[in-house]
């Protein structure tokens, strides 16, 4: 399953759309996700953001040794990309994924 995690953007043919990350990370939870797109902004912070998916996945990848995804950022935040990029990278170290870009 590939998801795409966003408010605004139209969702890609062949992708699953989600709008919270609360509903991203419960389809990683799953194991069934094989690609996740995340934007950061998402219109209402406090119900979090495309970095708290990010930050979760990590995580779970040092506690619990779970298999991430390719993880893509569609975000045009330059400064939240740059932050979720980084957790991307510290991911793919802890896991020894290839970076999806």
């Amino acid at each position: 399953m590939r998801v795409y995690l966003d408010d605004e953007r139209p969702t890609p043919e062949g992708w699953v759309r989600v709008y919270w990350p609360e509903e991203a990370v419960s389809l990683l939870e799953g194991g069934q996700v094989t690609e996740i797109s995340l934007d950061h902004d998402l219109g209402d912070d406090r119900r979090g953001t495309g970095y708290d998916v990010i930050a979760w996945i990590e995580e779970a990848v040092a506690l619990r040794g779970f298999n991430p995804p390719v993880i893509r950022v569609h975000s045009a935040n330059p400064s939240a990309r740059d932050r979720m990029e980084a957790g991307i990278a510290a991911i793919a170290r802890l896991s020894g994924m290839q970076v999806g870009g």
